[in-house]
């Protein structure tokens, strides 16, 4: 690891960014077609739930990134083990997170682009950052957070002042009962909330531990609350039909904001949102995978394996699904309950249980 340490608001905005990344895009939540903010909230609690097993791990291993703490837990080789696959799933959702990037810029924007190009560039501009270390990123997101912020604000006052906004879409609530809230659950809280597992590997940078928690549920809450209000938004604006419907929902939805014909075409304001938040969503994970790999293999600095990661990301995010209907397929069908469920939660419970129960004979 890195001999390097981040503040406390550095890393709430790397959380915070993360958190927003690919989600506020897509629009997670809207199975539950008017109730999806519902969804949302239910993800989010659960997921800061969640987090608490995390930063138990944490305070248990204070200098160790999850894949170091395993094999003091579970052993050697059982923790290489769990090293190596945490390994793979990193590089794996850092590859999903590319492909959605890639997708909304050509559907949007570089319709004549080939993918492949744009997935280049995006991973190139990331390891260049990831070279330079996290303490680079980390001021690098200081930078975005307050672009991003201004963005928000004035995306959502043009969208309040339009008059799009049909408060009665969102009427009745839970007209269906929680049957389809529970049913969305399970994606909104393995996307976004408990890819929190990637900081696992971060925060040991934090420069005072005793903030981690209280940074930690601040960005959850933050991002959580704003993820409900796009999910709303783009229900009340577009209605259940077609924001279920929609490739994009945001996008759709900013898309039709037409003020006297001065202000229109403002889908431009969503592209550089995903350009943001998928940046930061990528470089966590892409230095979670780097981390992992020098923990399990020993390798004296991560940079030497920048390279072949990113080729092997961007590769990745070019097979991982022959079209973006397959590839949203996979997210919700296979990767929530057969990689995200384990890994962000079965996992890391079994190691705290463990760990626990290891302290207490200890201490006897």
């Amino acid at each position: 690891m890195e001999k390097v340490k981040i503040s406390g608001g550095q890393l709430f905005i790397l959380m915070f960014l993360f958190e927003l990344g690919t989600a506020i895009v897509i629009g997670p939540g809207l199975g539950a077609e008017k109730d999806a903010w519902l969804a949302v909230l239910l993800g989010l609690i659960s997921g800061m739930i969640l987090f608490l097993v995390y930063y138990a791990l944490y305070r248990l291993y204070p200098d160790q990134p999850l894949t170091g703490y395993a094999k003091k837990i579970l052993g050697k080789y059982i923790g290489s083990v769990i090293g190596i696959v945490y390994l793979f799933y990193f590089i794996y959702i850092a590859s999903r997170d590319l492909r959605d990037f890639g997708e909304l810029l050509t559907a949007s924007t570089y319709t004549y682009t080939p993918m492949f190009v744009i997935n280049a560039f995006m991973i190139l501009a990331v390891a260049y950052v990831l070279f330079l270390g996290i303490e680079v990123l980390a001021r690098t997101g200081e930078i975005f957070f307050f672009l991003l912020m201004l963005i928000g604000v004035v995306g959502t006052i043009l969208v309040l002042v339009s008059g799009m906004i049909e408060v009665h879409n969102l009427l009745p609530i839970l007209e269906n009962g929680w049957g389809p809230v529970l049913q969305a659950w399970p994606t909104t809280y393995t996307f976004p909330f408990g890819e929190m597992v990637a900081f696992t590997v971060l925060l040991p940078y934090l420069n005072r531990p005793n903030l981690g928690l209280r940074v930690g549920l601040s960005a959850m809450s933050f991002s959580g609350i704003l993820l409900m209000w796009v999910v709303a938004m783009e229900v009340a604006v577009l209605s259940v039909y077609v924001a279920t419907r929609s490739t994009f929902p945001l996008l759709s939805a900013i898309g039709l904001v037409n003020m006297t014909g001065f202000f229109q075409r403002l889908d431009v304001v969503v592209v550089l949102t995903l350009i943001i938040g998928g940046f930061f969503k990528i470089a966590v994970f892409f230095y979670a995978a780097l981390i992992s790999a020098t923990e399990v293999f020993r390798v004296s600095k991560y940079t030497r394996l920048i390279f072949p990661f990113s080729i092997v990301i961007l590769l990745s995010s070019m097979t991982v699904a022959n079209n973006y209907a397959g590839h949203i397929q996979e997210g919700l069908e296979i990767s929530t309950y057969y990689a995200s469920l384990p890994f962000q939660t079965g996992i890391p419970l079994l190691l705290l249980v463990i760990a626990l129960i290891r302290r207490y004979f200890k201490n006897r």
